[in-house]
């Protein structure tokens, strides 16, 4: 998919894996939609990027919000482009330290943001998609994230390891469901990337998780995830794929 002169969106825009992709996007020619909260700094990356880039705010489980970001895309070009970034983690155990059940309502929640919200994203997006004239034999390509703790959860990340396995588990469905529409859909793995999530955590347990993985022994650069992803939406025979992007790290229990 040739981006020059077409719209992309990309949610979780306004930093780390999705603000790295949104650059690449628009140094391809695409008009680039950040959607982002309202309290991100979503307006200013926009504003940092030029011409080609716009923000607009919205909560990817809103169906409405994210409508109107689609409608920005769609008023200046054909929406061919999806990178759907946007999710976060929590901590929830099943059995809490005091004795008590783990929290229900935080689990709903971020199961709700992390995978209902990809679903959502993903629909309303493919649906604009669908109604593209054909360029080259595809209509557009959606680029979802999952994690690798989709397979190696570790403990207190049950109710991020449940939706990111739920993202692995649509983006071969997705693929094909879509196929008859000259859809294409791929999933991103990253492993552990420096990004604004770790910036709760010392220097110390950052080098630590660095020398976890095991080459290159580093944390990941948002600009690696922000590279697949373009490579992904250029390449026509990649579709239905997780691609794990985590230097061969295999996350332990703790």
């Amino acid at each position: 998919m040739n981006l020059q002169g077409n719209s992309a969106v990309v949610t979780g825009g306004a930093s780390g894996l999705g603000l790295a992709t949104a650059r690449r996007l628009v140094d391809a020619g695409a008009h680039t939609v950040i959607l982002d909260l309202p309290t991100s700094a979503g307006a200013e990356r926009a504003a940092e990027l030029g011409d080609r880039a716009c923000f607009v705010p919205a909560d990817v489980t809103e169906p409405d919000q994210v409508a109107a970001a689609l409608d920005a895309a769609e008023r200046v070009a054909p929406l061919r482009a999806l990178v759907h970034c946007a999710g976060r983690g929590g901590t929830v155990r099943l059995v809490e330290r005091d004795g008590s059940p783990g929290s229900l309502e935080l689990y709903e929640t971020l199961v709700r943001l992390n995978l209902v919200g990809t679903f959502n994203v993903l629909r309303l997006a493919s649906a604009r998609m669908a109604a593209n004239e054909p360029v080259d034999g595809e209509r557009g390509v959606c680029v979802l994230t999952a994690s690798v703790a989709a397979w190696e959860g570790q403990v207190g990340q049950i109710p991020y390891a449940s939706a990111k396995a739920g993202v692995v588990g649509m983006t071969l469905v997705a693929a094909r469901d879509l196929a008859t529409k000259l859809i294409r859909v791929c999933t991103i793995a990253p492993g552990i990337f420096d990004t604004p999530i770790l910036d709760r955590f010392s220097d110390e347990i950052k080098q630590g998780l660095a020398r976890s993985v095991p080459n290159p022994a580093r944390l990941g650069q948002a600009d690696e995830y922000a590279a697949l992803a373009v490579h992904i939406i250029g390449n026509a025979y990649l579709n239905g794929e997780t691609i794990r992007l985590d230097g061969a790290v295999r996350m332990q229990a703790r």
